[in-house]
């Protein structure tokens, strides 16, 4: 039917992983990416119905271009957490306006009305704007948000080459997008509370290695921005 493949990077989510697969349509192709993980991530992904590929370097970017290179031929990719935060009834609003032409990647955004009380601490939601807003900035695009569930066509993230190896993967997406002309949407989409503890938001060390990473990639770009700008007058 749809080319569609989703793509869930994972390290230690064997807990989450039976709620994250849950429901999961049967049309769409789902590959886990086990990050290194030492826990039974790999085995309890292949019973709950998932394609394994492992990515031993650790790293969220590592894990998310190791999916988009087992994507195959898939038209459309889509990046969802493992965790179990993001629904599957949310995954047609993500792909039909990229099938309809209207556009080359969604972001799911997460709207406070549709997020499940607890799930986003009041920290991260503020950091999460304070993101959005500079990318806008950096990278002229009008996104609210910097979300884990997103839509794209393979062959435009292809085109993106982008290389962060950790948690700037994402942020990296939406400015390179904006750069490079993309068609950038945002569809509402629920979110929930997370399985087990998270990587990134669940410690200090976690939020910080993360707010570095994605500080240091507005950085760059930021100075790639102002060079070309000062190029151009």
């Amino acid at each position: 039917m749809r080319s569609v493949c989703v793509i869930m990077p994972a390290l230690n989510e064997e807990d989450a992983l039976p709620v994250a697969l849950a429901n999961k349509p049967e049309d769409i192709r789902v590959i886990v990416i086990d990050n290194g993980s030492t826990d039974d991530t790999s085995m309890i992904a292949k019973q709950n119905g998932a394609e394994v590929i492992a990515e031993p370097e650790r790293g969220f970017g590592a894990a998310c271009k190791a999916g988009l290179d087992a994507a195959g031929d898939a038209e459309i990719v889509v990046y969802m957490d493992a965790d179990g935060t993001c629904l599957w009834g949310d995954l047609d609003s993500l792909i039909e306006p990229i099938l309809r032409n209207e556009a080359d990647i969604v972001l799911g955004n997460r709207p406070a009305e549709l997020r499940e009380p607890g799930s986003m601490p009041l920290h991260v939601a503020l950091a999460n704007r304070w993101l959005a807003t500079l990318c806008n900035r950096i990278a002229q695009t009008t996104v609210s948000d910097i979300p884990p569930y997103r839509a794209i066509r393979r062959s435009s993230l292809l085109q993106l080459d982008l290389q962060d190896r950790s948690y700037g993967w994402p942020l990296e997406m939406v400015i390179r997008a904006g750069q490079s002309n993309l068609r950038v949407a945002e569809r509402p989409v629920r979110y929930g509370i997370r399985t087990g503890t998270s990587k990134v938001t669940g410690t200090w060390s976690g939020t910080i290695k993360a707010a570095s990473r994605m500080s240091q990639v507005l950085w760059s770009y930021r100075l790639w921005s102002y060079r070309l700008w000062s190029y151009r007058r």
